[in-house]
Parts: C-alpha cells; sequence; structure tokens
C-alpha cells in the first residue's frame, strides 16, 4: 500500500483516504486529489491555475471551488491559514504544502519571519496583539463590528437563539471578521462550531450542501464522536447524506433512509442542533450565501422561526449585490426575518484611513513610509480590504516599497501608484462587467470616461445618445448597487439641472475604462470636452484639469497645452506641488504637436517654471535642470528684451544661486530683476525684485540694506498681490518679506521688534490658507526660538513643519522640519535621540542639493554635540559650517558660529584663540 507520511498523518494513496494515527479521515475525492497533489510536490509553489488544471482537467471551475477544498483540507488537518503547519497560502499566486518540514521551520528564523508576513497578507485586516497572559485578537477597523458579536454570543449563552447576517461587497473583510469571531468564541470550553462554505454553481446546486459540509467537518474534529452519536439519534436521514462519516456496518442500514422529506429532514436537523446546544452554545457559520441552495435557506427560517430556547447562533455572510442580481431568494427570507425581529444585519463598510496606515504598520515593520503613501492607497482603495491588500503587495512587488537594512521605504514616485491596478482586483472587476449588458457596458464605459462623479448630460455626449436612455441605465446599475451609487440631481452653469451619480469604487472607474477601444475613447472624450465647454463658457477654467484630461484623449493639442497651463497655475498657486509638476511635465510633452511660435515659447516658459519651482519645493535644487532654464532664459533676452516671461526666469536663477550657496551671484541677478522690473514699470515685478534683493543680502550679512528691501516689498504688497506674472517663487511675497525683515532685525539686535514681525508673517500665512507661505514662515519661527534658546517654542514650529510637509510630500522641508525638531528634541532633554534626527535631516537636506543654511544646521548639531560631551565631533562639525560659510560668503549665521566654537573650546578646557578682526568670518553681520 502506497503511502506518505507526514506529521502524525499519513496518506493512504491507495484508498484515497486520510489517516491520523488509526483514525481515518474521510475526504472528497476533489479535496483527496489537491492533498494528493500538494503533498506530491512538497516545498514547491503549486500555482493556482495549476492545481486547477490537475484535479479538474477540461473543467472550468472558479477559484472559489479550490478554496472550499483547501478549507476542507485544514479542518481535516486542524491547520489555519494564519499560522500554518501544513498548508501554506502564497498571496495571490498558490498554495505550498509544508507539512514535511514544519517542525524544523519553528526553529529557523528566516522561515518563521516569512510566516509572520504570511499571516498578515492571508489575514487582509487582521491584527494579533500579545498581552501578559493572553492573546487578543481584533480585526483593523472592525472592533465596533466584533464586539457586537460577541454581544451577542453572550445573549446565546443564555438560550436566546440568534440570526446574523453580516453582509457587504467582495473583499469587504466578512471572512476575516468571522474568523477574528470564531477565535474569540473558541475560548469558551466546548463551543461547537459548524461552519460550512457554499460554492459558485451553474444551475441546481446540491441540496444544504453548506450544512452537510459543516457538519461533516465537525464530526471528523475533536469533539466529532458526541456530533456523530447525536446525528445518528436525532438525524438519521442527515446521517444517510453523509455515509462516509458512518462504520462499515451501519453504512447500508443508512441509505434507506436517504428520502426523507422536507419537513422531515429540516425537523431532523433542528433537533439535533438543539440537542448539541443543551449544554454548549452552538455556531452555526454559513458563508457566501448569495450562492446558497434554497433548502439551506429554509433550513435557515426554520431554526430561526422555533421559539424554544437554544443556544444557538446562526451566523451567515453573503453579498448584497449578487443576492439583488440574481433575484435571489435569499433576500425575502432576510425581509421576513427581519420584519418579525428574528435576525440582525450587519453591513461592513470601507475601512477608515487609520485603519490603513495601521495595516502597513503591520505589513511593513519599521517602516519609514511617508503619511503621503497612506493617503494614496487609501485613495486607490476608498478602504476596501482585499483592494488595499492587493495593491501593497502589487507595491511590494513592483519594488515601489522595498526593504533596506531591515526597514521599509519608498523607493518610487506615487505616480506609478496612483495608476496601479492589480491583476488580481481587475480579474474581479471584469468578472461584474461580464454579467451587465451590452447597453450597460457602454454606459459605464463612457461614464468612466468622465470621472468618478458625473452627470447624466456628459454621458449623453460621450455616447451621443439621449439622456432619457443613459439615466434609466445609471439608475438600474444603482439600484443593484452595482459599480454606482444612488443618484442626485446637480445644477449645470447654464442653469439646467442635471441628475448625477458616482462609482462606488476608483477601481470600478478605472477597470471599465481601461476596456474601451483606443478610437472610441477619443470620440467619446471629445464630445464630452466640447459638451463641457459650451456648458461653462467663461467659467471652462474652473475645470481646466478635467478639460486638458479631455482634449489630450481626444488628441486636440491646441486645446489640450491651454487648459494644462490653467491647471497647472492653479495647482502650483494651491501648493499642490507634485500635481503642478505633474500637470506642467504633461504639457510639455504636448508642445511638439505645436507650431513653433512666439505663443508657444511664453507657453513653455510658464510651464518650465511651474515644473522647476514646484520640483524645488517638492525634491530641491538636484532635481532641477537648470541649464534648460538658463538656455530659455539667453534664448528669451535675444527674442524679446525685457520681459515679464525673462524676469520670471531670472528670479528662479536668484532662487537656484542662493540655494546652491553662490550668493554673490544671486545678487547680481537680482540687480537685473531690478532693471528689468524698473523698466518695465511694473510695481508688482519691482515688490518681487526688492524681496530677491534682500533674501540674496540678508544671507551675506548685509542685514541694514536688506531691511530696507524688505520693507518696501512688503509696502507694495496690498496693491499687487494677485499680479499675473508672480510665479517667480513658490511662497507669498509678503511672508517672505516679513520673515526675513525678522531674521535681519534680530541680527541688528532688535529682538522685540524681530519678534513681532516673525509672529504677524506665521499669522498671515495661515489666513491665506497657503501651505507653502506657511512652511516658510513656520520654519523661519522655529529658527528664531532657536537663536532666542526657546527649545518649546521651536518644538512647536517644528511639529507644524513636519506635519505640513509629510501631508504635501515635500521633501526638502521635511528634511527641514527635522533638523528643528532633532534639535528641539535634544534641547529638551533627549539628547540622543535629537542629535541622531538632526544628523539624519542635515544628510538629507545636503543630499538635494542645497548649500544655503547648512552653516547654521551644521552649527546647531555642533552645540548638540557638545552639550552631549563629545566635543570632539562638535568641533570638527563647527569647523566644516564655518568653512561652508567662507566658501559661500554666507555670514549671517557666522556669529553664532563662533559663540559655539568658543563654548565647545570651553568644554575641552584649552586656550582660545581669538581670530583676527580682519577675517572676515569675524566681521560684524550687522553692516
Amino acid at each position: 500500500m502506497k503511502t506518505i507520511q507526514f506529521g502524525q498523518y499519513r496518506l493512504d494513496l491507495t484508498n484515497e483516504c486520510l489517516w491520523q494515527g488509526t483514525r481515518a479521515i474521510s475526504l472528497r475525492p476533489k479535496a483527496f486529489a489537491v492533498l494528493k497533489t500538494l503533498v506530491e510536490k512538497a516545498g514547491q509553489l503549486v500555482k493556482t491555475q495549476e492545481l486547477l488544471d490537475a484535479v479538474w482537467p477540461g473543467t472550468f471551475v472558479g477559484d472559489a471551488v479550490l478554496k472550499g477544498c483547501i478549507l476542507q483540507l485544514r479542518e481535516a488537518l486542524e491547520d489555519s491559514a494564519a499560522s500554518p503547519r501544513y498548508i501554506e497560502t502564497v498571496h495571490r499566486r498558490g498554495y505550498r504544502f509544508i507539512g514535511g518540514d514544519a517542525e524544523a521551520a519553528e526553529n529557523d528564523p528566516e522561515r518563521k519571519a516569512q510566516r509572520g508576513s504570511m499571516a498578515v497578507r492571508d489575514s487582509a485586516s487582521r491584527t494579533i496583539q500579545h498581552a501578559p497572559g493572553e492573546i487578543q485578537v481584533g480585526v483593523l477597523g472592525r472592533d465596533a463590528e466584533l464586539a457586537k458579536l460577541l454581544e451577542w454570543l453572550e445573549r446565546v449563552g443564555a438560550g436566546e437563539r440568534q440570526t446574523i447576517f453580516v453582509t457587504g461587497e467582495a473583499g469587504i473583510g466578512k471572512t476575516t471578521l468571522v474568523e477574528a469571531f470564531l477565535e474569540q468564541a473558541r475560548q469558551a470550553p466546548g463551543t461547537l462550531v459548524v461552519r460550512g462554505q457554499c460554492l459558485e454553481h451553474f444551475g441546481s446546486g446540491e441540496a444544504y450542501l453548506p450544512v452537510l459540509d459543516g457538519f461533516s467537518r465537525l464530526c471528523r474534529s475533536a469533539e466529532g464522536a458526541r456530533a456523530l452519536e447525536i446525528l445518528r439519534e436525532q438525524a438519521p436521514s442527515w446521517l444517510a447524506h453523509m455515509s462516509w462519516l458512518a462504520a462499515p456496518a451501519e453504512r447500508e442500514s443508512l441509505q434507506s433512509r436517504s428520502l426523507g422529506t422536507r419537513e422531515r429532514m429540516l425537523r431532523e436537523m433542528a433537533d439535533a442542533i438543539e440537542r448539541l446546544s443543551d449544554h454548549y452554545p452552538v455556531l452555526l457559520v454559513l458563508e457566501d450565501l448569495h450562492w446558497s441552495d434554497y433548502s439551506t435557506l429554509d433550513l435557515i427560517a426554520h431554526l430561526a422561526r422555533r421559539r424554544d430556547k437554544a443556544c444557538l447562533m446562526i451566523l451567515g455572510t453573503y453579498r448584497p449585490v449578487d443576492v439583488i442580481l440574481t433575484g435571489h431568494a435569499l433576500k425575502d427570507v432576510k425581509r421576513e426575518l427581519q420584519a418579525h425581529r428574528l435576525c440582525h444585519e450587519m453591513p461592513l463598510e470601507y475601512l477608515t484611513e487609520d485603519a490603513v496606515a495601521q495595516y502597513l504598520a503591520a505589513r511593513c515593520r519599521n517602516n519609514e513610509l511617508p503619511s503621503r503613501l497612506r493617503h494614496s492607497i487609501y485613495r486607490r482603495t476608498e478602504g476596501n480590504p482585499l483592494f488595499m491588500v492587493s495593491l501593497v503587495e502589487y507595491l511590494i512587488e513592483e519594488k515601489f516599497i522595498v526593504e533596506e537594512d531591515g526597514r521599509w521605504k519608498l523607493q518610487s514616485e506615487l505616480t506609478g501608484i496612483e495608476a496601479a491596478v492589480p491583476s488580481s482586483v481587475r480579474e474581479l472587476i471584469e468578472k461584474q462587467m461580464e454579467r451587465l449588458s451590452a447597453d450597460e457596458r457602454r454606459v459605464l464605459e463612457a461614464a468612466s470616461a468622465t470621472g468618478m462623479e458625473f452627470s447624466i448630460v456628459a454621458v449623453a455626449a460621450g455616447l451621443d445618445m439621449p439622456t432619457e436612455w443613459v439615466e434609466q441605465h445609471c439608475e438600474e446599475l444603482a439600484r443593484r448597487h452595482e459599480f454606482l451609487t444612488g443618484g442626485w440631481l446637480g445644477e449645470l452653469p447654464d442653469g439646467s439641472i442635471s441628475p448625477r451619480h458616482q462609482f462606488r469604487h476608483v477601481l470600478y472607474r478605472e477597470v471599465p475604462y481601461s476596456l474601451i477601444a483606443p478610437m472610441r475613447r477619443a470620440q467619446i472624450h471629445q464630445r464630452i470636452a466640447e459638451r463641457a465647454v459650451e456648458i461653462f463658457r467663461e467659467h471652462a477654467t474652473e475645470i481646466a484639469a478635467e478639460l486638458a484630461m479631455h482634449f489630450e484623449q481626444s488628441r486636440d493639442w491646441p486645446r489640450a497645452l491651454h487648459y494644462l497651463v490653467e491647471a497647472a497655475r492653479t495647482a502650483y498657486h494651491r501648493s499642490a506641488h507634485h500635481e503642478a509638476s505633474r500637470l506642467a511635465a504633461r504639457g510639455l510633452e504636448v508642445l511638439p504637436a505645436l507650431p513653433e511660435t512666439t505663443e508657444r515659447a511664453g507657453l513653455e516658459i510658464t510651464l518650465r517654471m511651474i515644473q522647476s519651482v514646484s520640483w524645488i519645493a517638492v525634491k530641491g535644487f538636484a532635481a532641477l535642470e537648470m541649464e534648460k532654464i538658463c538656455a530659455l532664459a539667453k534664448e528669451l533676452s535675444w527674442m524679446n528684451g525685457r520681459s515679464p516671461q525673462l524676469f520670471n526666469l531670472l528670479a528662479l536663477l536668484v532662487l537656484y544661486y542662493k540655494f546652491g550657496g553662490q550668493l554673490q551671484s544671486a545678487e547680481d541677478v537680482a540687480r537685473q530683476l531690478m532693471e528689468i522690473a524698473q523698466a518695465l514699470d511694473d510695481p508688482a515685478l519691482v515688490m518681487e525684485a526688492e524681496r530677491a534683493m534682500g533674501s540674496a543680502m540678508v544671507e551675506q550679512g548685509k542685514c541694514g540694506e536688506a531691511l530696507e528691501h524688505f520693507n518696501r516689498a512688503s509696502g507694495l504688497y496690498a496693491a499687487n498681490r494677485n499680479h499675473p506674472y508672480t510665479l517667480t517663487i513658490a511662497h507669498d511675497c509678503k511672508v517672505v518679506s516679513e520673515c526675513f525683515a525678522a531674521r535681519a532685525l534680530w541680527a541688528l539686535g532688535d529682538a522685540e521688534q524681530a519678534l513681532r514681525r516673525m509672529e504677524g508673517a506665521l499669522g498671515f500665512a495661515r489666513e491665506l490658507s497657503h501651505p507653502a507661505s506657511r512652511l516658510f514662515a513656520a520654519h523661519f519661527y522655529a529658527q528664531l526660538h532657536q537663536l532666542r534658546g526657546d527649545a518649546v517654542g521651536a518644538h512647536e514650529r517644528a511639529q507644524e513643519v513636519v506635519k505640513l510637509a509629510d501631508e504635501y510630500g515635500l521633501d526638502l522641508w521635511q528634511a527641514v522640519g527635522d533638523i528643528d525638531l532633532g534639535w528641539a528634541d535634544a534641547e529638551l532633554g533627549n539628547r540622543e535621540e535629537g542629535i541622531e534626527r538632526l544628523r539624519r535631516g542635515i544628510q538629507t537636506y545636503m543630499a538635494t542639493g542645497a548649500k544655503l543654511w547648512c552653516p547654521h544646521f551644521l552649527g546647531l548639531l555642533a552645540d548638540q554635540l557638545g552639550k552631549a560631551e563629545r566635543v570632539e565631533e562638535g568641533l570638527e562639525t563647527i569647523r566644516t559650517a564655518l568653512n561652508l560659510a567662507e566658501t559661500s560668503s554666507e555670514y549671517y549665521p557666522v556669529p553664532e558660529l563662533q559663540r559655539i566654537k568658543r563654548d565647545l573650546m570651553r568644554r575641552k578646557r584649552t586656550p582660545i584663540r581669538i581670530a583676527s578682526d580682519k577675517n572676515p568670518l569675524f566681521t560684524s553681520v550687522c553692516s
């Protein structure tokens, strides 16, 4: 007899039976075939399709059938998906039999870590927290639902039978919640779980299939002997349908009882279950009831209606969409039970963004992932657990998220993430689309070209069909809860009223869109765009990004470029720098499709300005293609002479020189700005030139002259704040001028006036609701607190910088915030942690290509190193800071750097060598 031994089990290949010692465990033929295939390839990944081909050759079956077999095998082997000993799930790929080396794996740290990772993935949203003496199981985002199920379970213990339906769409986490609940419920000694799963089938399904499946598993478990005896006594007609559980001698007699009437079958099972519940609670768990046979529904209704006390809970799960779509009898059964208050319904909603963050923390432990990644994943999945898990795994597989030196990091830009639809999710949605009519698919595709939220008028324009026809199909899809939400009325800019709908999920929009043929897609976009321009008229710029997308897709390049420029301008002024840079890049890609004209050259300058300044805000100066900016400036100077466009390009050059540590060059170009502004007689450009001149001077220590420039810039602000050409920097001119004025006043010895103007700058930035300007002001305020020695104030402002930088994905300012926060933490007593954060922030900041402010930042680090008694490190750091200041002519921080150096020398207890007053590094900055 050919057998395969693993653990305490033996697989009998001849008789197709599984043995545990001397006890035979019967398996259904297909489940046995699955186990045989896995065992014969022990340790190897067996892909899902490979299993389906091996066990169901030449037959089309869905993954659900295979999952049902795996579930049965795990019940038989007393195995767990979360902590497998025999059958391991390889997420989205297949299964692996690990029984042969299960014990060895327990002592293999790498394998155990891999198992832990698999447990997080397979449970989708489960976390397991260990407390002293106990294990508490929770489900991410489902604490309230889990608590409610446990409350109903307490009532069951008092003899009050309960019927609960857990409902929600595919992937919402119904099974995960049920598993967590059962794990809690099993902690009560003697609790019996009868768990069966309905399977998708074509045509009539086997009567009572999930109930038979559940009792078959129960009878093979440790409590099986008692359950089997009760079935023998109370439900012989049921046992006849599970004859493999009976002894060979009684199988023949059971055959004569297999033709029980409907009433008899219902009565027998009800009696058996209530007999089982005489002493311990019984949980009858029936999953995927949207695929159930009608007989199973009869049993649920029969058990729920009985008035006798019983320690019984019926827990069913189903998808409402499938029930509505197929007209399944479950809908009527549930309504009747609800009408008589005999059941409860627990609809599961999407997870919150906090739950997504918790999942990321569990899946990618010790991570340095920015919060904007969490925002992006939440936007893409809207909290659907299946979509969320699939997307995170996709990001890991595609190396968007990588693990380096034990820490998880974001490796790529979020643009790829925001366009990702994992294959498993795509297949699920495409399968749902196959059930729609041809007209419904047409409407859905045209709606997907419009956007997440759309008006019937836009879809009708895209299809060139009557609005009534489109509305009818949208209402029907919404009624069935398929793809679309219920409609509402919205007013269009021309005063007309149009019904509106929204896709239930962003991926429900993107998958249909990807299925539209290219030529048809272009026609739909063109019709939608032209209708929108007609409706919005002079307000069309309000939807510039939307119109740009439509005209791009229809290859109407002139109008696409026009609206891309408008959309990029809007995003830029809102400090949405990631979006602004992407829109500008799209515009630059469209440019070659247009003929070379002066107008096109002007649009290119505007786009490059927006792209460059946005990139500086996001990534710093290392990402800036300065050669292209300089080439454009020379070309424009030759073509047009002095112009607002040339002014903007030179203003960007000032910014580049400043942060590149070329302060004298920055001042020289700022003088050119002043000449152009005065020649054009444009007060708004004069204002910007005054700010540029002052900022270049103050960094060199020319604080008195710089203050005059800042005062003049602030004085011009009120009349020129909305000038169309002020695209030169990402921050509000008055906020910047007031912040720099405060720095100049501090150096000139007027601390009170410096603090007053800094407070005004931050308050004004907050009033503007302009994130980039608020970031700038918060950092400058933190810096002023550092000079004042106010660690608490610096900490508050630094937290503001870090929060805003993280929210808007601005790496340069994230580094600045870390520096400010590191100094404050160190000063407040967390010395070593603060120093480490300071050092990390400085390294990140310098990696962006920025040199400005590095002497000051290094001085902060040197000061804290001295206070930590790391004097030699501090002296080396302060020497580097002073050398950088001399190289770049950044003399503003030098007095503070000299003070820190003297303090370090005192700590070293060596004579202090006084520098010559001819040394420019010792010259007063208060000129």
